[in-house]
C-alpha cells in the first residue's frame, strides 16, 4: 500500500457544518464542526446511524452541496461543484434501462469527451475487471441486483478516479451478494489492480467498517458529529472470526450505544429529553418477542448486541433503534455493547396480553413525553378528541417535517396498542377510547 503519512491529502474537510431548513422556519442542524482527512492509499469509513449526516458529509465531499460553514478542500482547493478525480457508487443501482452494460459504463467517459475508441477499450476492461465480461450488451432488466451494482462500480472505476466515494453500496444486496462484492473489491484493492488511490464508504454496519476499512469514523446523531475515530490494524484479508476482529466490532458496538451522562434529571421522562425528542419506527409486537427472547435461554436477561444481531439477522442499525425503544421505555438497559433487561422488562416477558397493554400504557405516559402530552390534552379537552395537526406542529418546532411525522406514526402505534388512546387516519383525529 501507499505510504498515506507523507502524502498531501486528497481530502481535507475543516469545521464543517451543514443545516437544512425545517418547517418552522428555523433551521435543523445535520452536521456540526467535523474534520475529515483523506490520504491516498486508504480506505476510510463514515459509520453511523440513519439520519447521523453521512450521506450528507459524501455529498458536500462530491461537491453536490456547500456547506453552511466551514472549510471543504481537494487538494488543497476549496470543492465548489464536483472536483475533477471523484466519482461515486451509490446505494441504489442508477443505471439507465435503455441502456447496455457497455453504454452505462462508457456515460462518465463520454462526458468527459473522451474518444469512441479509447471509451470501449476502457469501459470493456472496466467491466472485465469487476466480473461480468460477456455481459456488455446486456440490459440492466436482464441482471440480477448484485450484477446490476457492479455495473455500478464499473462505471465509477472507468474514469480513474483519485477518490471513489462509495454511499452504502452493499445495503440493498442480500448478504451472501454483498459479501462476495466485498470481497472481490478488497482483494482488488490489495492486488493493487483497482485504478483508484483512496476510497471513502459509508455504512451503518459495523462489520462491513471493519471488514474494509484501514480508519473508522464513528458519527454521533443529532446533529452528527466525528464521536470517535478508530484505526483498524487488522491485516487483509480479515476473518470475522478472529477473535481481535470480534473484540474490535464489540467494542464499536460499546461506543454506539454509549450515552454521556445528564446533569440533572428532567421531568419529561428520561434526562435529557422531552417531547421534541425524535423516535424511531419499532414495532411493539418485536419489541415483545425481543423482550421474550431475552428473558429466555441462553440469553437469561442479557445479551451482547453484536452476537444478538447475528441470530436476529438484524442490521446494527435496526437493533440499536428496538434496544433503545425498550431503554427509554424502561424494559432494558443498554450497556458496553450489551442489552440488559430491567425488572420491569423480565415482569413484561412473564405476562399475558393485557397485563403487558396495561404495563405498557403506564410506561409509555411516564417515559414517553410526546405520548404523556397527548394523553393529557385529550383528557382536558371536554370533547376528549384532537387533530394530529395540534402534536405535529408543536414536533416541527424541534425537529424536521420528516422526522415529526415518523415521530408521531410511531407514537400513534405503540399508543394503539397500549389503548391510551384512538385515531382515525380518515380524519386525523386522536380520541379517548
Amino acid at each position: 500500500m501507499l505510504d498515506t503519512i507523507n502524502k498531501a491529502p486528497l481530502i481535507d474537510i475543516q469545521q464543517a457544518c451543514r443545516s437544512f431548513p425545517k418547517g418552522s422556519g428555523n433551521d435543523v442542524m445535520v452536521l456540526e464542526n467535523v474534520d475529515l482527512t483523506i490520504r491516498e492509499g486508504e480506505i476510510v469509513g463514515l459509520l453511523g446511524r440513519s439520519g447521523s449526516g453521512k450521506s450528507t458529509l459524501l455529498r458536500i465531499i462530491a461537491g453536490l452541496i456547500s456547506p453552511s460553514s466551514g472549510k471543504a478542500l481537494c487538494r488543497g482547493e476549496a470543492i465548489d461543484g464536483p472536483p475533477p478525480g471523484i466519482a461515486m457508487v451509490f446505494q441504489s443501482f442508477a443505471l439507465f434501462p435503455w441502456l447496455t452494460v457497455l453504454q452505462n459504463v462508457e456515460l462518465g467517459l463520454e462526458a468527459q469527451g473522451v474518444e469512441r475508441e479509447e471509451r470501449r477499450k476502457r469501459a470493456e476492461a472496466a467491466i472485465d475487471l469487476i466480473g461480468l465480461g460477456g455481459f456488455e450488451n446486456a440490459y440492466p432488466k436482464e441482471l440480477s441486483g448484485g450484477m446490476r451494482q457492479r455495473v455500478g462500480f464499473a462505471r465509477a472505476l472507468v474514469v480513474h478516479p483519485d477518490l471513489m466515494l462509495m454511499d452504502e453500496p452493499f445495503s440493498a444486496l442480500d448478504v451472501l451478494t454483498a459479501e462476495t462484492l466485498r470481497t472481490d473489491m478488497i482483494d482488488l484493492w490489495m492486488e493493487g489492480r483497482l485504478p483508484i488511490k483512496s476510497v471513502l464508504i459509508v455504512t451503518h454496519n459495523i462489520e462491513e467498517a471493519v471488514l474494509m476499512c484501514d480508519r473508522i469514523l464513528v458519527f454521533s446523531s443529532n446533529p452528527g458529529r466525528v464521536a470517535s475515530e478508530i484505526k483498524v490494524d487488522l491485516p487483509h484479508p480479515r476473518n470475522r472470526l478472529d477473535p481481535m476482529f470480534r473484540q474490535l466490532v464489540d467494542s464499536i458496538y460499546a461506543r454506539m450505544t454509549q450515552r454521556p451522562e445528564p446533569k440533572a434529571p428532567s421531568a419529561e421522562g428520561i434526562p435529557g429529553t422531552g417531547v421534541g425528542m425524535i423516535l424511531e419506527p419499532v414495532s411493539t409486537n418485536v419489541m415483545a418477542g425481543l423482550l421474550e427472547a431475552l428473558a429466555r435461554e441462553p440469553y437469561h436477561g442479557r445479551a451482547d448486541l453484536p452476537v444478538l444481531a447475528g441470530v436476529l439477522q438484524l442490521e446494527a442499525d435496526e437493533l440499536f433503534h428496538l434496544a433503545e425503544a425498550l431503554q427509554l421505555l424502561r424494559f432494558a438497559q443498554l450497556s458496553e455493547g450489551d442489552v440488559v433487561l430491567t425488572e420491569e422488562g423480565k415482569r413484561f416477558a412473564d405476562m399475558d396480553t393485557e397485563s403487558r397493554k396495561t404495563l405498557f400504557a403506564s410506561h409509555l405516559t411516564a417515559y414517553v413525553p410526546l405520548a404523556g402530552l397527548m394523553r393529557r390534552v385529550l383528557e382536558e379537552r371536554p370533547s376528549h378528541t384532537a387533530p394530529a395537526a395540534r402534536f405535529l406542529t408543536e414536533l416541527e418546532d424541534y425537529m424536521s417535517e420528516n422526522y415529526a411525522e415518523d415521530t408521531l406514526k410511531t407514537v400513534i402505534s405503540w399508543g394503539r396498542y397500549a389503548e391510551l388512546f384512538a385515531y382515525d387516519e380518515h380524519t386525523e383525529m386522536f380520541s379517548l377510547e
